[in-house]
Parts: C-alpha cells; sequence; structure tokens
C-alpha cells in the first residue's frame, strides 16, 4: 500500500504534494529571522524556514501517519536539548553553504539513528551530518564568493548562537518546493523510565 495524501492535514491539493517527507526542528527568533534574511541574501528565489534537519527528505512507502506515530513515539520520549550553532563552511561537491551545529549535535544524530527505521527507513545519500543549511543551487564560480559572504554576514551577527530544542515538526514537500506541517511533536512530552 502506497502513501495516502488525501487526509494530510496541510490546506495543500492532493495533487500538490510530494511523496517526500522530513523532520525538522525549527529554530526560533531572534536567531531563526536572522538565517532567514541571511537565506534569502544569499539566494533571493528561496522560502526559508530555519531549521535543523533530524531527517532529511526521503520518501515513504506507508501511509504518512504510521510514520508520523513512529516520530511521535521517539521524539516525546526526548528530553529538549541546547543546539548550539559555530561555525561558518560548506560542502564539498554540493558546494551547499551551512553552519555547523557544536552543542547538540549528538543528540541529534542519537535522533536521526533511531528514527530512521521503520516506515522512515532511507539509505540517505549523504551521511546525516547535523547542520544549518544557508545557501544551496549556487553556480560553482560563485561558491566562494557566497561563503565569503555568509561568514562575514554570521561574524556581525550579535545575537544569541544557541537555541532550545523543544519540538520538532514532521513536514511534506509540495510542487512548488514548499514545505508544510503535518505534525508537531514536544520533546520529552513523556516520561522516559
Amino acid at each position: 500500500m502506497g502513501p495516502d495524501f488525501s487526509e494530510a492535514p496541510s490546506g495543500v491539493p492532493a495533487g500538490e504534494r510530494l511523496n517526500v517527507y522530513a523532520l525538522v526542528i525549527y529554530i526560533p527568533d531572534p536567531l531563526g529571522r536572522f538565517l532567514d534574511d541571511l537565506r534569502l541574501e544569499l539566494f533571493p528565489r528561496c522560502n526559508p524556514h530555519a531549521h535543523v534537519s533530524v531527517l532529511p527528505p526521503r520518501p515513504l512507502v506507508e501511509e504518512w501517519r504510521t510514520a508520523r506515530e513512529q516520530v511521535r513515539g521517539l521524539i516525546e520520549a526526548q528530553a529538549p536539548f541546547d543546539v548550539e550553532l559555530e561555525s561558518m563552511r560548506i560542502f564539498p561537491v554540493t558546494n551547499v553553504i551551512y553552519i555547523e551545529v557544536g552543542a547538540g549535535a549528538s543528540q541529534l544524530h542519537y535522533l536521526h539513528d533511531s528514527i530512521n527505521r521503520g516506515a522512515l527507513e532511507f539509505e540517505e545519500p549523504f551521511v546525516y551530518h547535523p547542520h544549518i543549511t544557508v545557501a544551496q543551487e549556487i553556480p560553482p564560480e560563485a561558491a566562494e564568493a557566497v561563503h565569503e559572504l555568509a561568514q562575514r554576514r554570521w561574524r556581525e551577527f550579535r545575537g544569541p548562537r544557541v537555541f532550545r530544542a523543544e519540538r520538532a515538526a514532521f513536514v511534506q514537500n509540495t510542487l512548488r518546493n514548499g514545505w508544510v506541517d503535518l505534525a508537531e511533536f514536544a520533546l520529552g512530552a513523556v516520561a522516559v523510565r
């Protein structure tokens, strides 16, 4: 049985939703707003919502509600934790500019490895690496200049570089490459014995 999009609570018509899902932790303001503004400066064609991916985008072979319940059980058993953003870097091969995650990376790895099973199991094209994407789809000849500008803006930012991971969102992609929230879960909602 394939995925059923007909009752997804997204407000986006079924014909515009893709069989591509992810699990993300949104970054609150003022850090989130700074990152969204930076993304728009570096890549104006994007529609940013600053986040760290727990599960990068993947198709589902089962119904999305099954995956949602799997996520719920694992996320609600994980205590909230701090995530610290460190230096601006660039991935080789893809030229994706990102911010490295320091503190909190081990918890993100644990969540990723725990959730990337069952209904959500997927062989990802790259090894999981907790990060915040700042710019992508950059022409190779412009990558270094965009990276330098991103580094300069990051050095200029005077706000907090740490945020509390307290909620995670299960999201679905659309034909317009927009993401819609299907479900949100509170970390630590269930006491672990």
